[in-house]
């Protein structure tokens, strides 16, 4: 059975942070209104969209991804109230160790870090289906939707290549389709430009060359100015958006990492940081409960102020350091499971350092 100290706490830690996140939102919604209400007005979205479509599922994404932050901040606060009204030292000096008044402060983690688990996983990659649709639309400025320079092999030995593609018009110009067994070319296809056709529902070439080339080295060649075809891949597979992965659960976000993986995708550290994120959040929670318990237990001269400015210092430490690894994953050759678990990793030294020297 829980003791009472231990009900005390769970109830403290629980509402607290219930109460941090409601008031966070509420303000990151007031000024997110504020920004958006003259795209609300003048692209037309209704009310319903507004609030059902966009914030109601903006609530849940953003209440998942600072969770861990507001964790830390409800510790330092609840646990800064405590120590300043002697209830910390009543319960040391009663009898019960350190360690064991952690334990309810973990109980707490971890139902807040299995909610944060599952919705990270399942439910906020569906929600965000309807969010980012309705920002694509109503608030999203039109971006250059050509992109130069596709390399991707569709399939095993299968590659295509693309000058420049434009997603919205479906067309792109210096075409070229390749098959390979093993090191060898057996065909290459080129055409100057090609459209996909949505009436035919095939792809149509404009100038173009065609070569089959035999086990022996003959070659077959053949010229036209127009030929209608089909293709093994579609037309949203060419340049896949990188906010499509935020709406894939991540059974859907595994297979579609294998996929892009056969393909040659360039984008694959960006897939892999999503997938690793979705649980380094969450276990994150626990370092950060750690730390601020550490950080609190103790009377300081500063007080509650001191505490909660020490606690913002740290969380913004953590996210610059967050920010930096994923970079270097995304942009160089530093592998994203280590990107995006070192911050993980060095913040539960720092953690561990703080519980060793905290008044016990």
């Amino acid at each position: 059975m829980l003791r009472i100290i231990d009900r005390y706490i769970i109830r403290k830690f629980l509402g607290t942070f219930f109460l941090t996140i409601t008031l966070i939102l509420s303000i990151a919604i007031v000024f997110d209104i504020s920004e958006k209400i003259e795209d609300f007005i003048t692209k037309g979205a209704s009310a319903k969209e507004i609030i059902v479509d966009y914030y109601i599922n903006f609530l849940v994404f953003y209440g998942n991804l600072f969770s861990s932050m507001i964790v830390f901040i409800a510790t330092i606060f609840f646990t800064s109230r405590m120590t300043a009204n002697t209830e910390i030292v009543a319960v040391l000096t009663g009898g019960v160790s350190f360690k064991r008044m952690m334990w309810p402060y973990f109980v707490s983690a971890t139902i807040i870090a299995g909610i944060s688990f599952a919705l990270s996983h399942y439910v906020i990659p569906k929600t965000n289906v309807k969010r980012l649709d309705f920002q694509h639309t109503y608030i999203d400025r039109k971006q250059d939707d050509r992109f130069k320079n596709i390399h991707r092999q569709i399939k095993q030995g299968h590659i295509i290549y693309f000058e420049n593609y434009n997603v919205e018009r479906k067309t792109g110009y210096h075409f070229t389709y390749e098959i390979f067994d093993g090191p060898r070319m057996t065909y290459k296809l080129k055409a100057d430009f090609i459209r996909f056709d949505e009436t035919k529902q095939a792809w149509v070439l404009d100038n173009f060359i065609e070569r089959k080339i035999a086990e022996d080295g003959e070659e077959q060649l053949f010229t036209a100015n127009r030929k209608d075809t089909t293709f093994d891949f579609k037309t949203d597979e060419i340049v896949p958006k990188l906010f499509t992965v935020e709406m894939m659960d991540t059974p859907e976000l595994n297979r579609f990492i294998d996929e892009e993986k056969l393909r040659g995708s360039e984008n694959i550290n960006f897939y892999l940081i999503e997938k690793y994120k979705r649980t380094s959040w969450p276990v994150a929670t626990y370092i950060l409960v750690l730390i601020g318990v550490s950080i609190s237990s103790k009377k300081t001269r500063g007080g509650l102020g001191l505490n909660i400015a020490i606690g913002l210092a740290i969380c913004v430490s953590y996210v610059f350091f967050m920010q930096i690894s994923t970079t270097f994953a995304t942009l160089g050759n530093f592998p994203p499971l280590l990107a995006v678990w070192l911050p993980n990793l060095v913040f539960s030294f720092v953690a561990g350092y703080l519980y060793f020297i905290a008044p016990k």
